[in-house]
């Protein structure tokens, strides 16, 4: 059995105790030595420190590690729980041990007692009987022998018990104070912890209030600053952007009265001449004569007149004497809102009632808006400009104008989407269409009509007249570079070949490629010996495999040839 002596339940002795107290603050710990300095007659004088304070973050850190360490110590309802437990198990031997005590003291009464009877018996028997009589004494004799050597091991387990049981009771007692000493120590950190956690909300309060009267007071400042300034500027400096926008308006309105003076003068001039020469014209076009305005059909006489009964077609003519007019398809409507392809062109308007065709036209070219070719050669530099637009028609049909599109203009294709639904896109082609809209009223300086393809057209409409015309000459420039940017070859002399199955030929005039010259097929101007007009014809690569002056044959009956 282990001696009660020798039984060690991590006690210490009193001298050797040294249980953690509750945490010291962190800004008495030195981490330098004093600072001296030489003075006068050789004294050494020390100065004095100020006071360190560590960071927040090295306190917060410090005490989390802490509370990290205490978390992983064993509990005191642990401790208290394996000392009561070996404490009822020491009782139980206890109580065991003395019944088996008081069971050997019956057994020692009864073999006393049937001895007694025994002896007694032998003395009244004989013969037989009397030599089992002895055989008995025998075995009683045996079994106290028995008995007591029984009894002396109880009783060495009795000391032996006793020895453990005050062991244990003295270990429950070390076990009570120990827990009464960790639960005082668990207190005073606790209470330290929560006094740490309050200092640092504490702190923290500290400087959320110092950042907000530090932000406080910045925008304090910036608004004098700002009501100083305005105040300064209102008092010492009228406002030059004003008064230039004021200018300008003046500017532009004098301009406008000068342009309709102007306009004005030489419509009474062209009245005056025809009149000279027995030609007085039923109509006249009214507004201004320039990029952005609309041109609407009227009587000479300022009569109301039904044009819905008369046939009207638009024209544009060149400056030049002796220029043939250039239709304007779809122009049918007595209200027409110039182009930038109108710029520096006649406006004409041919109005045909009852077999007679009556003449209105422009009385000069149609000015080009200010600032808009700069404006697009700074478009030009981008690879895609968008533009905010409302689809007005769709093949025709009327559509809500509350509907918030984005034209995208490329230097490939166009795109119409809203958000991330594509609404229509197409390389430029041939086959599309773009240029302003036919008719319209006050609104058709701001739109256009768009056929990306043969089943699909809209009217769009745009912010502003600028951003409409600025779209039209960007993607009018675009669409040229795509179709014959790159020019790598210019014959010097007409290039015949004969079209398969026909008796013409056509002379190739000029050839043109875009970059890389990889493409497998070349777009090349033509005329026909056959007195057509010139044309634009696409042909593979290879008809042109020798040098010219050689035939090559290929197939015109796509083109009409």
């Amino acid at each position: 059995m282990t001696r009660a002596s020798t039984v060690d339940f991590g006690r210490k002795k009193p001298r050797e105790v040294n249980w953690s107290g509750p945490l010291r603050p962190a800004n008495i710990i030195r981490n330098k030595f004093p600072t001296y300095k030489n003075g006068s007659n050789g004294i050494v004088i020390k100065l004095a420190d100020g006071p360190e304070m560590p960071s927040r973050k090295e306190v917060v850190a410090k005490e989390t590690a802490d509370l990290l360490d205490r978390r992983q110590r064993l509990s005191v309802r642990e401790l208290t729980m394996k000392f009561e437990k070996g404490f009822n198990t020491a009782t139980l031997l206890s109580n065991e041990v003395k019944s088996r005590h008081a069971a050997l003291l019956e057994r020692d009464i009864l073999l006393k007692n049937l001895k007694s009877v025994l002896e007694s018996l032998r003395g009244r028997v004989g013969g037989k009987n009397k030599d089992e009589i002895d055989e008995s004494l025998s075995m009683v004799d045996i079994l106290a022998v028995q008995l007591s050597k029984r009894e002396d091991e109880l009783l060495q387990q009795k000391a032996e018990v006793t020895k453990i049981a005050s062991s244990l009771k003295l270990a429950s007692e070390d076990a009570k104070r120990i827990v009464d000493e960790e639960r005082a120590n668990a207190r005073s950190e606790i209470e330290g912890a929560k006094a740490a956690v309050q200092r640092v909300e504490i702190a923290l309060k500290e400087h959320e209030n110092i950042s907000q009267k530090i932000g406080k007071q910045d925008m304090d400042e910036l608004k004098e600053t700002v009501q100083e300034a305005r105040r300064l500027k209102m008092l010492h400096c009228p406002s030059k952007a004003m008064d230039i926008e004021s200018e300008i308006q003046v500017l532009r309105d004098q301009l406008y009265e000068k342009s309709a003076n102007s306009l004005q003068l030489l419509k009474e001039l062209k009245l005056h001449q025809r009149f000279e020469e027995n030609d007085m014209p039923l109509y006249e076009l009214e507004g201004l004569e320039s990029l952005g305005s609309v041109l609407r059909i009227v009587a000479q006489n300022k009569e109301f007149v039904d044009f819905s009964k008369r046939s009207i077609q638009w024209f544009r003519i060149q400056p030049d004497k002796g220029s043939k007019k250039e239709i304007i398809s779809g122009a049918t409507k007595p209200v027409y809102a110039p182009e930038p392809h109108d710029v520096g062109r006649y406006i004409q308007a041919e109005i045909e009632y009852c077999g007679r065709i009556s003449i209105a036209r422009s009385a000069g070219p149609v000015d080009p808006a200010a600032g808009l070719a700069d404006y697009v050669e700074a478009l030009l530099r981008n690879p895609e400009t968008e533009y905010n637009v409302v689809i007005l028609q769709v093949n025709g049909i009327p559509q809500p104008a509350d509907s918030l599109h984005v034209l995208c203009i490329g230097r490939l294709r166009m795109r119409l989407a809203k958000g991330k639904t594509v609404v229509a896109k197409e390389f430029y082609s041939s086959a599309m269409q773009l240029c302003g809209v036919r008719g319209g009223g006050d609104a058709a300086p701001q739109a256009i009509f768009w056929r990306p393809r043969k089943d699909l057209s809209f009217v769009l409409a745009f912010e502003t007249i600028r951003e409409r015309n600025s779209a039209l000459m960007l993607a009018r420039r675009f669409a040229a570079d795509c179709n014959d940017d790159a020019t790598f070859c210019l014959m010097n002399a007409d290039y015949p070949c004969r079209s398969g199955g026909q008796n013409n030929v056509i002379f190739v005039t000029s050839m043109f490629a875009a970059e890389p010259y990889s493409f497998a097929w070349l777009r090349f101007k033509a005329r026909s010996s056959l007195g057509a007009s010139q044309v634009e014809l696409t042909l593979p690569k290879n008809v042109f495999g020798t040098p010219p002056g050689a035939n090559r044959t290929f197939s015109l009956k796509d083109h009409g040839l």
